[in-house]
């Protein structure tokens, strides 16, 4: 992968929704080589997928996000593959990470309100094979995600001084 693949890997995560034309202006390669490049970056899997990054707070509907953390015991010649699928395959999961740490895997999971996030915890994580902890934690509020901030300021806001 060369240095213009990384530049328009970049400008696509930024803004996934940038026409041809302005990425070859940003990029400073012709439109043709730029539509080549993308789909020969997709075509290898780098490129996986386009999303939007949503306020969900903003859009009002009421979900509850948590963070799950697991401890597992690995699987003999499949490590921590084969349970990291069984776990992907739930809708309730958004994202899931193999980490170093305390904790062996991390998943955000979604719910319509605490109840239904700890329920999915309690009867289809935490009792299957291989899973000895988990620890809940509820995102309370999203300040950043995805390389996107969702604080806006008001006004000019000033920063207290004290000694």
């Amino acid at each position: 992968m060369d240095e213009k693949d990384l530049l328009l890997l970049q400008l696509l995560e930024e803004n996934s929704r940038l026409t041809t034309r302005e990425m070859a202006v940003m990029a400073e390669i012709a439109p043709d080589e730029i539509e080549a490049r993308i789909a020969a970056l997709e075509s290898a899997g780098v490129i996986r997928s386009y999303s939007a990054v949503i306020d969900w707070e903003r859009a009002g509907n009421g979900e509850v996000s948590a963070i799950i953390e697991l401890k597992v015991n690995p699987e003999r010649d499949y490590g921590y593959d084969r349970i990291a699928e069984r776990i992907a395959r739930f809708r309730q999961v958004r994202s899931l990470r193999l980490i170093t740490g305390t904790y062996d895997l991390q998943l955000t999971v979604t719910g319509k309100n605490m109840q239904e996030v700890a329920r999915f915890v309690s009867e289809y994580i935490a009792p299957m094979d291989r899973i000895r902890e988990t620890a809940t934690h509820i995102i309370m509020k999203s300040y950043k995600e995805h390389g996107r901030t969702f604080c806006e300021k008001e006004g000019s806001e000033r920063i207290p001084y004290s000694l």
